[in-house]
């Protein structure tokens, strides 16, 4: 069974900085895609950030400039350094891995996607 787990989520002030990881774990071949995304109170689910297992990033717009993603293959996991913090960044972050579970799904391109429970972020002013 597959389960990510997000941490690093919390309470901090305008300006500030938080670093959110996720880790990947069960039987997996190999994850393709990682991903943050971000829920506002009261508003859609967003893209934060993408990672592909080359080590190629995306970012949504209200991430540029502020949000770095990285990866380590080797540890499944998948981290969000989030800078200059405001409160328009308050929301649940979620994890979200694209993965191969089976050598057979690569040649098939049959690739599952898998969320995190979610970490609350909480910017105050």
């Amino acid at each position: 069974q597959v389960q990510l787990v997000e941490s690093g989520g919390g309470l901090v002030q305008a300006g500030g900085s938080l670093r959110l990881s996720c880790v990947v774990s069960g039987s997996i071949f190999r994850i393709d895609y990682m991903d943050w995304y971000r829920q506002p109170p009261g508003k859609q689910r967003e893209l934060v950030a993408s990672i592909t297992h080359g080590g190629d990033t995306e970012y949504g717009h209200s991430a540029k400039g502020r949000f770095t993603i990285s990866r380590d293959n080797a540890k499944n996991t998948v981290d969000l350094q989030m800078n200059s913090l405001n409160p328009e960044d308050t929301a649940v972050y979620y994890c979200s891995a694209t993965l191969f579970l089976r050598p057979s799904d690569v040649d098939s391109k049959q690739s599952t996607q898998y969320w995190g429970q979610g970490t609350q972020v909480t910017v105050s002013a």
